[in-house]
C-alpha cells in the first residue's frame, strides 16, 4: 500500500505542477487542438500527479510531460471518433494569445493554425511524438517512455512525421508583419466590398474552411478557388453589413480578424499565407470554441 503524501509532499507537488502548467497546456493543446481537452486533460495530469511519491521521480517537468502526453493520447483516440460525426469542417479552437507568444517564432509557427491542421493529418502517435521533438525538443528516450515505445521506434516515428509535416506545411515561416499586411488588405476590401482588391490578396487556389459546429451557419464543405471564396466571402459579410465589425486580435501567436455582430463575438478568421498570398482562410464560428477568445493564454515551451 501507498502511503498518503505529506503536507510537504503535497506543496511542493503543487508548486512544480504550477511552474510547468502552460507548458503542459501547450503539449496538450497542440497534441489536441481543442482548449478545452487541454484543460481536461490538465485535470486528469494532476489528480494522477498528486499521488505520485515525489521522491521517486528524478526530473518533474519530464515526469509531468510523460503523464500529461498519455493523457492527451488517450483523448485524442477519443476525439477522432467525435470528429467522424462532426458537422461540417473541424477547425481547432482558436487562442487569444499573449504578447510573448509572437516573440517566439518557433512556439508561434507551432501552434498557427496552418499548422495545426497539418498536425491533424498524423496519427496519434506522430502527432505526439512530432510535437515533443520538434516543438519541445525532448530526447528521443523521454519520449519513448512518454509514449510507451522504444527508442529506435520513435526515432522512426519522428524520421516519418518530420517528412509528412514538411510535405504539407507552409513552404516558410511567415512574419506577423506579413500576416497584419495580408490581413489589412482583406479587411479594407471587406470593408469597402472591393471585390477586386479582394481577388488580389487571395492565391488562386485559396480554400475556405468554415466551422460553426453544426450551431451557427458556415460552409459545409472546403470551398476551393479565389472567384468562389471572394464572392463567398463578400457576399455573406455584406449580408450584416450594417451590424458588423471587423477587428484585429493576436490569435494562435499571429495577427487574425475577429467579426463582431451586434457588439457580440461571432467569427475568427484566422488566414495561412504562401509567398504574400492568402492559401488558406479559416472562419471559426461554432460558440463553443470562442471562450478562449474573452481571456489571453500563456503558451510555454
Amino acid at each position: 500500500m501507498t502511503s498518503e503524501p505529506s503536507g510537504r509532499e503535497r506543496d511542493g507537488a503543487t508548486e512544480a505542477f504550477v511552474a510547468h502548467r502552460n507548458l503542459l497546456f501547450t503539449v496538450a493543446y497542440e497534441m489536441l487542438g481543442s482548449a478545452a481537452d487541454a484543460e481536461d486533460v490538465l485535470q486528469e495530469t494532476w489528480l494522477r500527479w498528486s499521488g505520485v511519491d515525489l521522491a521517486e521521480v528524478r526530473d518533474r517537468r519530464a515526469y509531468l510531460v510523460r503523464i500529461t502526453t498519455r493523457q492527451a493520447l488517450n483523448r485524442l483516440r477519443t476525439l477522432g471518433r467525435r470528429k467522424e460525426s462532426y458537422v461540417g469542417s473541424w477547425l481547432p479552437e482558436p487562442l487569444l494569445t499573449t504578447p510573448d507568444v509572437a516573440e517566439d517564432v518557433e512556439l508561434a509557427d507551432s501552434v498557427s493554425m496552418a499548422m495545426m491542421l497539418v498536425l491533424e493529418t498524423l496519427t496519434p502517435t506522430e502527432r505526439a511524438v512530432f510535437v515533443l521533438r520538434e516543438v519541445f525538443d525532448l530526447g528521443y528516450d523521454e519520449i519513448a517512455e512518454a509514449v510507451e515505445k522504444s527508442p529506435a521506434a520513435v526515432r522512426q516515428i519522428a524520421h516519418r512525421a518530420r517528412a509528412h509535416v514538411a510535405a504539407r506545411r507552409p513552404r516558410g515561416v511567415v512574419s506577423a508583419a506579413e500576416s497584419r499586411q495580408a490581413l489589412d488588405a482583406f479587411r479594407r476590401a471587406v470593408e469597402t466590398g472591393d471585390l477586386q482588391g479582394l481577388l488580389d490578396i487571395l492565391s488562386p487556389d485559396v480554400v475556405l474552411l468554415g466551422d460553426g459546429g453544426g450551431v451557427k451557419q458556415a460552409v459545409l464543405r472546403p470551398v476551393t478557388g479565389r472567384d468562389k471564396v471572394a464572392r463567398l466571402v463578400l457576399g455573406g459579410l455584406l449580408k450584416h453589413a450594417a451590424s458588423l465589425s471587423l477587428g484585429p486580435a493576436q490569435v494562435n501567436g499571429y495577427p487574425a480578424l475577429v467579426v463582431h455582430l451586434d457588439g457580440a463575438l461571432d467569427t475568427v478568421v484566422v488566414v495561412r499565407l504562401d509567398e504574400g498570398r492568402i492559401t488558406g482562410l479559416y472562419a471559426v464560428r461554432n460558440p463553443e470554441k470562442l471562450s478562449h477568445m474573452r481571456r489571453e493564454t500563456a503558451l510555454r515551451r
